[in-house]
């Protein structure tokens, strides 16, 4: 039986896979390979957007390495030389892997043996011929960036041609706090940012959303603003902000308070951001 691959639909099942799943990714903008090392729901934050259904409060369990390689054999295989597109009714103009992407249902470098999945993938993905055509992405919340064992695993990343996507939803802790779920401030994350794109280059991402009625509210905007200004006056090596806002429907208890933003406010705040000097990419 045939499914389809939509922007709206990111199931981590669709294949069959423990690890390994296929999404139309909006940011990516095409066929994006998925590597869950979250399989646990598990996550050492709880943005309200998340999609992860049963999301717990915790870190990525052990790595089944032997089965890691198979599944992503067996799926690079299938799309390279197999029928996946047909099967999964991709459109012509999308049948191109855009990008192998750590990411899945919790925070990545939680895995304690991060750097190694890190290697596993970039090793197989060379051997079929899928790197370096194709980019590799870690999309992270960047809270663990200052351990040595997750810098590590971003070393190879950079080895392989990778780049990190790098979460900040908010720039003040009230905000941090409220769309994220998470005690770590602002500064120590920018800190981190700083680290992560002295190592592997990096990108900004960040969501922009109404929760409960308050908007995109002026404090939040001249804060993120403000970051990005810090960031340039203290020469972190970051050029590119990728903004979205909502594509799929929250799992978290605050749903219902939960509204996307509009193509014109992502526009307006874009301008402000690319006047700052940095490339912008927007996602409605």
């Amino acid at each position: 039986m045939s499914s389809t691959l939509t922007t709206t639909d990111h199931s981590r099942d669709i294949a069959g896979l423990k690890y390994i799943y296929p999404v139309i990714s909006r940011r990516a903008g095409g066929l994006s390979i998925g590597v869950n090392f979250n399989t646990n729901n598990a996550c050492n934050w709880r943005c309200v957007y998340c999609q992860v259904p049963e999301l717990t409060l915790g870190t990525a369990p052990d790595m089944d390495f032997k089965l890691l390689e198979e599944e992503l054999r067996f799926f690079l295989n299938d799309v390279v030389h197999g029928n996946f597109y047909q099967r999964f009714n991709i459109d012509e103009d999308q049948r191109v892997i855009k990008d192998i992407a750590i990411s899945g249902n919790g925070e990545p470098t939680t895995l304690k043996d991060f750097a190694k999945a890190v290697e596993l993938i970039g090793a197989i993905a060379t051997e079929l011929g899928v790197f370096p055509q194709s980019n590799f992405v870690l999309i992270t919340n960047g809270s663990l960036v200052h351990l040595p064992r997750v810098q590590q695993g971003l070393q190879v990343l950079q080895s392989y041609g990778g780049e990190v996507w790098f979460k900040f939803d908010s720039a003040t802790d009230t905000g941090r706090a409220r769309i994220n779920n998470c005690a770590q401030s602002w500064r120590a994350s920018l800190k981190n940012l700083a680290l992560s794109a002295s190592v592997c280059p990096t990108k900004l991402q960040t969501c922009l959303l109404d929760y409960d009625g308050l908007g995109f509210s002026d404090t939040e905007q001249k804060a993120f603003l403000n970051l990005l200004g810090l960031i340039k006056k203290n020469d972190i090596d970051v050029t590119t902000v990728m903004i979205y806002t909502l594509a799929r429907a929250s799992l978290q208890p605050e749903a219902a308070l939960l509204k996307k933003l509009s193509l014109d406010e992502l526009s307006v705040f874009a301008k402000k951001i690319k006047l700052l000097g940095y490339d912008v990419s927007i996602n409605a």
